[in-house]
Parts: C-alpha cells; structure tokens; sequence
C-alpha cells in the first residue's frame, strides 16, 4: 500500500489455522467411513466379521488425534535442538535397519511385527524424520546453502542414507518421496536454480530410471501400466479393476456401500487403491470433493509457511505439505492408470495405523507452526 509502512512484528500463539483443522478433520472422517465400507466385504470373508478393519482404523484415528494434540501444543522451536535432531536420525535408521530382523509381508520387508497382531512401518516415520532434520540443517547453513559441495549435497546426503534403507525395502515409492521433498526444501531454503535443475534433477531421474529398469517386478509394473490389458490376470489385475470401478461409478456413483468391485474382484480395497471404491460408491463428484479437500490442504500449508514466523518453521511447514501433496498425488494417479502401479498409501483415507498416526502427529506439528505467524502492522 502507497504511502504506508508495514512492519513485521513475531507475532506470540495464537489461534491454529482453523481451515486446515477442518480440512484435516473432514479427510479424517471421509477416511474411516470409507475404510468401513471398503472393507466390509473382504473382512467378513477373512474374519466373519465385516468391522475388523474399521474398528482397528477407528482406534487408531483416536491415537492420531491425540498424538496431534500434543503435538500441538509442543513449541516447533523445541525440535530445533542438535541432540533430539541426530537422535532422531539415527533412531529411525536403526528402526529402518530393524524391519530386516522380522519376515516378509508380500515378498517385502518393512514392517516391525508388534505383539497383539500389529505391526510398525518405520518409513513412514522416516519422512518426518528427514522434514525435522533438513530443516533444521538448512536453517543452519545460511548462506552455505547456495554452495554445492558445502551445502546441498551434503543435505542431499542425508536425505539420501535414509532413502537408499528405505529403498532397500523394495519400497521405490517412499524412498522417491523422500528425496522428492527434500530436493524441494533445498531448493526453497535457497539453493540456486542452476545446481538444483541443471546439475541434481538429472542424477535423480537417471537414478530413478535406473532403479526401475534394474528390477524385474518394477520394469513389469512399467509396461502392464502401458497396456493393463497384455496381463489383464496378472501385473495389470489390480489397475484393470480400479478403472473398472472408477466407470462403474459414474457421475453421482452407485452409492455408499454399494461397490461390486470390494467383493473380492479388488485386492484389499482399503488399502492403496481405496480411492477406486471412492469413485464407484460416490462417483465423480465424490472424487472431486477428496481433491479439493487436498487441495485446499495444500493451499493451507502454503499459506502457513508463507507466514511462519521463521525460516525454520517456514521449511518443517513446505516439507510436511510437500509430504502430504506428493502422496495424494502419486496415489490418484496410480488409481487412474496414470502412472505405473506403487504403494503409496491416500492420506488419511487409505487403511493403515504407521501412516495415520504418524500423519496425524505432522499436522500437529504444521498447526502449532499456524498458531505462531508474523503479524504485519500499518503505520
């Protein structure tokens, strides 16, 4: 404004971004309704029992909202700490390590086996964990950020070890979202375009490409996303099915609770491809509502790290947007043939204690970020 000077002044805590508490409520409940309906099915074939699953979500969603709670209520400032901050790191590449100690699920090792039938997944810590640590690296920095060797690579570095465990896992999908978020935090923090898309960005698709093209089940999923259809029985059945459903459900959808595909034509549609029976239980308008609710989402954290109160909280702010945003898109576009078939979970929504209780606590961490923003006076 002409004429008038406008200062910033760091503002104390106030109230948390309401939109995005609302946002986050609203995916939360769509998430545990449609866990139930998509489950309902394969859960009483499994266990006589159509609420297993929806009652293990329910319990878990409860846990989430309490671990967001507190960390609501926890100063982001309080991280910034050397000793909690290389703790963390380190305990979550132990964790990471520890997932080769337990058998395999589905022909993959990523999961810590807990008593009472549950089970822990590590990398979905393992995101935050990097978010927390960059930040507080890169906060560190300064101006050492726009160096290569002094400061992106080493970041990179990082980020790197703990994708490489989590790679290890035959899990691509989070080891590329990791990296995929935190070249986006170097590159915000302020390193130059030129290091970060000229130099970075091609050993990163090359490295992707060739990790692809180095497995023989990744290369499969590759050409069976090309033509479903040239395995309709085997690597294409699942993304046959979710485009079957995603037709079926038309414009309105045939209802809540009313897919055919659940009814063991989908495997575990609660799981990664719930978004499937979203489309032909409420059809297109369902859809559209789950994207714009991630969308807003996404504006809303924008929003908040535009206004963070510093640098620090500013890069936690991007970082776990970034996380949430990746995910969601990856997973509709896998669900829509878009992209070859991987395992990322819909935030919130899809089935899954790890992901929920740990996304939940994020929020947490973004809503205290919201409650401490600068406040910008005339004069």
């Amino acid at each position: 404004m002409r004429g008038k000077k406008l200062d910033i002044k760091k503002g104390k805590n106030g109230q948390i971004d309401i939109w995005l508490f609302a946002i986050i409520s609203t995916l939360l409940s769509i998430g545990v309704v449609m866990v139930y309906s998509a489950s309902s099915y394969f859960s009483m074939f499994e266990s006589n029992d159509s609420t297993v699953f929806f009652k293990k979500q329910a319990m878990w969603a409860v846990l989430g909202i309490i671990a967001m709670i507190i960390t609501m209520r926890i100063d982001y400032h309080n991280y910034r700490n050397k000793r909690l901050m290389y703790g963390l790191y380190i305990v979550t590449a132990i964790l990471l390590c520890a997932v080769f100690l337990f058998p395999a699920t589905k022909g993959a090792q990523r999961w810590i086996k807990l008593p009472g039938g549950m089970s822990f997944q590590p990398s979905e810590l393992a995101k935050y964990t990097v978010v927390l640590f960059l930040a507080y690296k890169l906060t560190k920095l300064g101006k050492n950020i726009k160096s290569l060797t002094k400061g992106v690579i080493p970041c990179l570095a990082y980020a790197g070890i703990i994708a490489g465990i989590i790679l290890s896992q035959k899990n691509l999908s989070i080891a590329s979202v990791t990296m995929m978020v935190s070249f986006a935090m170097i590159f915000i923090a302020g390193a130059r375009f030129k290091d970060m898309f000229g130099k970075i960005a091609p050993l990163l698709v090359l490295a992707a490409v060739g990790f692809t093209f180095s497995s023989p089940y990744r290369y499969a999923r590759l050409t069976n996303f090309v033509d479903p259809w040239k395995d309709p029985a085997g690597n294409g059945y699942q993304l046959i099915q979710s485009l079957y459903a995603l037709g079926s459900g038309g414009i309105t959808g045939l209802g809540l609770g009313q897919s055919r595909q659940k009814t063991m034509y989908m495997p575990e549609p609660h799981n990664d491809f719930i978004f499937s029976i979203i489309g032909e239980e409420l059809g297109l308008i369902g859809c559209l509502v789950i994207i714009t609710l991630f969308i807003a989402f996404i504006w809303r954290g924008i929003k908040i790290a535009m206004e963070a109160k510093d640098s620090y909280g500013s890069l936690i702010a991007v970082g776990i947007t970034s996380i949430i945003g990746v995910q969601c898109l990856i997973n509709i576009a896998v669900v829509t043939g878009s992209m070859p078939v991987t395992g990322v979970p819909l935030p919130f929504i899809s089935y899954g204690g790890s992901s929920l209780v740990i996304n939940l606590a994020a929020m947490g961490i973004l809503l205290n970020i919201s409650r401490q923003k600068q406040v910008k006076i005339e004069r």
